[in-house]
């Protein structure tokens, strides 16, 4: 097969580093690319919300499938697009279609999807700028801290968590008539905060069958202790060290089978990666939000961890014949820890040298790119170092060994990933 990926971060690289092994994989072209991919893949630079542009890359290189990392070009339409059109409709997709990808394109379509289906999660309201009083009526007939929400995609900066009930009747006026995260904002939802530890569970599905991956735990917070700003992710371990078999149950019949069995009912063609996020309260698991894509960090740990050809896992799942593939996951725990350039997730500097990442270890890319033959900086998030041991402590300390041969300048990282365990 000739595969093409979409994309540009830690995630993607993982995909292309993994897909680079599979005995099916003939020429491997990811798009744009990284410094990273292009160690496995052909890089090529164009906007992942380009379909038409997309389309001549596939009809140019032959491609028989395309992963989809991101989930924009998703609840943007590209399944939907390349079904519609004569010339890609023979090309497999991994990525939901439109209708499914709101799961994730929209936090009222996917509360509504929840409730309809009995699957637990916090309670909720939402509102729009028509409503405004109903809302902050609600607010105060509310306990803090409160939970606002973009409905629409807002780049992961959609959710705020507000102590002082002022404090969010004033963001929740800039969110709907001051348009704070532009239409994503033009619809709120408001919900209960719930307390407990979060963890991530991923399934992969071509409509009818389903298997659930290892489980992840991440770490979004900038500062250690998770404190200060939301980012993409700092650092993730697999397995969960706090899920046992009778809270993976829980999680299969409360939270997958549901879900699965819900998008049936309600028509909804999925074939791809669903990702829930999950917290524990107490001793059930509740669903935060549905994602359509796999995490990052989430991808850098999970990966790795298991054995079987990639390559074959996405022809099945392309073929509907997932539940001819049984996983064989490695029992050793995998931790990885990422690196961003100084002030991220506000203003940071590109354009730093990267030095001293050696062959041998795992090192996934984010935001680097090659110049002249030299590695630079890109992004906020720039690489990932994942790294195995018997137990999520030694994957952690082995992770943070590699990272400290690494360097450029304003490099960070946190130091505690794993502290909460």
């Amino acid at each position: 097969m000739n595969i093409l990926v979409l994309g540009s971060g830690g995630r993607e690289h993982t995909f292309c580093w993994k897909l680079s092994q599979s005995k099916l994989c003939k020429n491997l072209f990811v798009a744009p690319g990284n410094g990273g991919t292009a160690n496995f893949a052909k890089n090529i630079n164009l906007k992942i919300l380009d379909f038409e542009e997309i389309k001549k890359v596939v009809i140019n290189h032959s491609i028989n499938l395309v992963i989809v990392g991101p989930e924009e070009p998703l609840v943007m339409g590209i399944h939907d697009f390349f079904l519609n059109d004569k010339d890609l409709s023979g090309v497999g997709i991994i990525g939901p279609q439109k209708h499914g990808s709101m799961l994730e394109g929209s936090k009222a379509f996917a509360k509504d999807f929840m409730k309809r289906h009995q699957i637990p999660t916090a309670k909720y309201a939402e509102f729009t700028a028509e409503n405004i009083l109903e809302a902050e009526l609600f607010l105060e007939n509310s306990k803090p801290p409160y939970v606002l929400k973009a409905d629409g995609l807002a780049a992961g900066k959609g959710v705020l968590i507000i102590e002082d009930l002022s404090e969010a009747k004033e963001e929740l006026r800039k969110m709907l008539i001051d348009g704070k995260f532009g239409k994503a904002s033009k619809k709120v939802v408001i919900e209960e905060f719930l307390e407990g530890i979060e963890l991530s569970c991923f399934v992969l599905t071509d409509g009818k069958n389903f298997i659930t991956l290892p489980m992840a735990k991440d770490y979004k917070r900038i500062g250690e202790g998770d404190t200060g700003l939301n980012t993409g992710g700092m650092g993730a371990v697999s397995p969960v060290p706090f899920v046992d078999s009778k809270f993976e149950n829980k999680i299969l019949d409360k939270i997958i089978k549901p879900t699965i069995e819900g998008m049936k009912l309600d028509n909804i063609t999925y074939k791809g990666f669903i990702f829930i996020g999950l917290i524990k309260v107490g001793d059930e698991p509740k669903v935060i939000e549905y994602n359509v894509r796999m995490g990052d960090p989430e991808t850098e740990v999970i990966i790795p961890r298991i054995n079987n050809d990639l390559g074959i896992i996405f022809k099945a799942l392309n073929e509907g014949d997932l539940d001819k593939i049984e996983l064989d996951i490695n029992p050793q725990s995998a931790a990885t820890i990422m690196a961003v350039s100084k002030g991220y997730p506000e203003n940071y500097e590109k354009g730093k040298v990267i030095k001293g990442i050696e062959k041998d270890n795992l090192v996934f890319h984010a935001g680097t790119r090659l110049i002249s033959g030299q590695l630079i900086t890109s992004g906020g998030r720039v690489l990932s170092v994942t790294s195995f041991g018997s137990d999520h402590r030694k994957a952690i300390e082995s992770s943070y060994e590699i990272l400290q041969k690494i360097h450029f300048d304003g490099i960070y990282y946190r130091k505690d990933i794993g502290f909460d365990l």
